[in-house]
């Protein structure tokens, strides 16, 4: 007599990076009692929700609700930019102009490089799991994390799993992934702590600069939160350099 029901799953592209090396770009069968929603089953192979934006079984595309039956063939994508489907194929929530972000306590290297570039990004290292929850809910933000089990979380609709450890890595991989390179408008928010810049009078600072900064220096910006004071030094010329090199690499 059989108890368990079984079905196949081959998940596509980037999906893929979840999943233990003998399952990768692989027809693969799962055994199942009942009939669990496929969305549970999905995470119980460690691929988060948040990261699938077509489910198609046997040839018919479903949504997260789908209850698996024995002898289903699955297949599994993420979001395709290129690929021109009807909006109620797509699974993944649609971000209208330019998305906001939030990191998660492992991320602050990416916050900082995310707001010089200009994107608004929240970022605290005493940030617990449902802080960033929601805020994410409560500001429609892009949560951008390390953590797998934090997007398996079923309240949360957008997200995405920073594949690398490395900063600058992980920027280029944001900006590549969800195609921001035509969005970035650096030197608009202060990478202290978000807040927007504004033009600043040089009269009503000049207590606050340097010696040298005052006779080299007339265009001056201040955050419009913590009240930081920017201006086009040498580390003006580094940033250029450093965004001409991530537009490189994308």
């Amino acid at each position: 007599m059989k108890y368990l029901n079984t079905a196949k799953f081959r998940f596509y592209h980037n999906l893929n990076d979840f999943l233990p090396e003998k399952r990768r770009r692989v027809v693969f069968e799962v055994e199942f009692i009942g009939n669990p929603a496929i969305k549970d089953t999905i995470e119980s192979l460690n691929v988060p929700h948040t990261e699938v934006d077509l489910l198609i079984v046997n040839g018919n595309p479903v949504n997260f609700n789908y209850k698996l039956k024995d002898g289903d063939s699955i297949s599994i994508y993420p979001e395709f930019k290129s690929l021109e489907l009807p909006q109620e194929m797509h699974l993944k929530k649609k971000i209208d102009g330019v998305p906001k972000f939030i990191c998660d306590v492992q991320l602050g290297k990416l916050a900082k490089y995310l707001r010089i570039l200009g994107f608004d990004t929240l970022y605290d290292n005493n940030y617990k799991p449902e802080d960033i929850i929601k805020l994410s809910l409560d500001d429609n933000r892009i949560i951008l994390t390390r953590s797998i089990t934090l997007l398996k979380n079923h309240r949360i609709s957008i997200g995405y799993w920073v594949r690398s450890e490395n900063p600058v890595e992980q920027l280029i991989q944001i900006l590549s992934q969800l195609e921001l390179i035509e969005l970035i408008t650096p030197f608009n928010r202060c990478s202290v702590c978000n807040g927007e810049l504004e033009t600043a009078d040089k009269k009503l600072i000049e207590n606050d600069l340097l010696n040298d900064t005052k006779k080299y220096f007339d265009e001056f910006f201040l955050c419009s939160n913590c009240k930081k004071v920017y201006w086009k030094g040498s580390h003006f010329k580094r940033i250029n350099e450093f965004i001409q090199g991530i537009r490189k690499s994308i």
